[in-house]
């Protein structure tokens, strides 16, 4: 959860109000039953003498356009269960969205949105940060608290302690500015990769070269990806 919408959240709480989270994903698997959830979820919040913070994290695989074909019967009952909860303003229920894909969101969801809070993409300062703070997380404090690695208990073996020899911030600034367009999961990824790709040598060491050929990997994947997905929004050509 992004560091802004954790306070958001953290200080409705702080005001005295009960909380539910919940993602968008979790109400295909209710079927007929998440009509039911949905309102079960509003009459406790009438119940509440408090008031509810309701936090959908990945609301678009919930709250996506009614005229999606992906879309299931049940699905559509229950995003028409939540639009029939949330017609009115209310004292009752604090609603938060969260989603990568707003534009897959339906008309009628947005229209009810009084507050948008956008969090864009890390710049090359916040990026060079973020590995940073995965750096310590996966590679410097690896071993140190006694902890087997999660690649190391696969096999049985004790955590042998990672060597970092020439990894000065002049190269990891040339990486952040490489990852153009990464997101801070993204970031993550690429750091767990290259702490897999060190307990995967003898010495168990990771040095400048080694660290940007994983980042110029992640890199090519990364463009890879995109061009796939923009491959896949393309509407087809008549032939």
């Amino acid at each position: 959860m992004h560091g802004k919408l954790a306070y958001i959240m953290f200080i409705c709480v702080m005001q005295g109000l009960d909380y539910a989270m919940m993602t968008g994903g979790d109400v295909a698997p209710l079927g007929a039953q998440a009509v039911t959830k949905i309102h079960d979820i509003f009459d406790w919040s009438k119940k509440s003498k408090r008031g509810l913070l309701l936090f959908i994290d990945e609301a678009d695989a919930f709250l996506c356009e009614r005229n999606s074909t992906y879309m299931s019967e049940a699905q559509r009952s229950a995003l028409n269960a939540l639009l029939f909860r949330t017609g009115d303003q209310s004292r009752d229920v604090v609603l938060v969205l969260a989603t990568n894909r707003p534009g897959d969101l339906d008309s009628a969801v947005t229209d009810r949105i009084d507050d948008v809070i956008e969090f864009p993409l890390p710049q090359k300062d916040e990026r060079f940060k973020l590995m940073k703070l995965y750096l310590q997380k996966y590679l410097y404090d690896e071993g140190d608290d006694g902890k087997e690695s999660k690649w190391h208990s696969l096999f049985n073996k004790k955590t042998q302690k990672i060597v970092v020899k020439d990894l000065s911030d002049n190269v990891i600034e040339e990486a952040a500015k490489k990852t153009e367009g990464f997101s801070g999961r993204e970031l993550a990824k690429l750091i767990a990769s290259v702490q897999a790709a060190v307990y995967g040598r003898p010495d168990c060491a990771l040095d400048s070269q080694l660290f940007m050929e994983i980042v110029d990997y992640k890199v090519g994947e990364h463009k890879q990806r995109i061009e796939l997905a923009l491959a896949g929004s393309q509407p087809a050509k008549a032939k």
